[in-house]
């Protein structure tokens, strides 16, 4: 089976300056501006461990994107990047939507993410998706995942259901690579990669691998997300 992971929000920043919040985010990950460069070229080492097809959408991350009203940026914090998507971007989600539409084979499993932790860009992926009006899967966003265990109860409690996939030895090592090929987000969620090895292969154990979850029918898919 061919998998593709396509990476949607991987657009270059605009022209000009950014906000004091972007440029503090550049200083932590130590990319200066190239920041949209470096984790194009880490997603596609990340691609290559796992060896999936690598796909970029042209969307910027969050926190380059600008209200069209006044020029100013839409996400300016960590609570805003880790909240509902700006009520201006509903023609953001209806334009994904349709590119994800075109550029999807009609008989393609689906995997969205499910927006453990609320990150505003899952958020969008996850509408988007949900538009299309397929069948979907959903995965359990990591690293939010590790410390959301509440918000999965949640999921079984609404009648969500998982199917586990076992994950092998060679599984885990090519996921753990895949992470590690994020250079520039690891410190972000880890103190050094042997702690994200660690939780990595913890994660794997305690779920028996990992799991897909999908809605049952006639069940509403946009619950709550914390």
């Amino acid at each position: 089976m061919a998998v593709s992971v396509w990476t949607i929000c991987a657009g270059e920043p605009p022209e000009g300056p950014l906000s004091p919040f972007a440029e503090k985010l550049h200083e932590r990950w130590q990319t200066g501006r190239g920041a949209v460069t470096q984790r194009r070229g880490e997603d596609l080492a990340s691609c290559a461990a796992m060896e999936a097809t690598p796909g970029h959408f042209h969307i910027p991350d969050c926190i380059y994107r600008r209200s069209e009203l006044d020029g100013v940026a839409l996400y300016t914090s960590e609570s805003a990047i880790m909240g509902p998507v700006h009520p201006q971007e509903a023609p953001l989600v209806e334009q994904l939507c349709r590119e994800l539409d075109r550029r999807l084979p009609k008989d393609a499993e689906i995997i969205a993410p499910l927006a453990l932790g609320g990150h505003v860009d899952h958020r969008l992926t996850r509408q988007a998706a949900q538009g299309l009006g397929r069948p979907l899967w959903y995965y359990a966003d990591v690293p939010y995942v590790l410390s959301r265990a509440e918000e999965l109860k949640k999921l079984v409690e609404s009648g969500w259901k998982a199917t586990i996939y076992p994950v092998t030895e060679a599984g885990l090592a090519a996921w753990q690579a895949a992470v590690a090929a994020h250079a520039s987000q690891i410190s972000t969620f880890w103190p050094d990669l042997d702690s994200m090895e660690a939780a990595i292969s913890a994660y794997r154990r305690n779920n028996q691998g990992v799991r897909l979850w999908q809605v049952p029918r006639g069940l509403l898919t946009d619950i709550s997300i914390a």
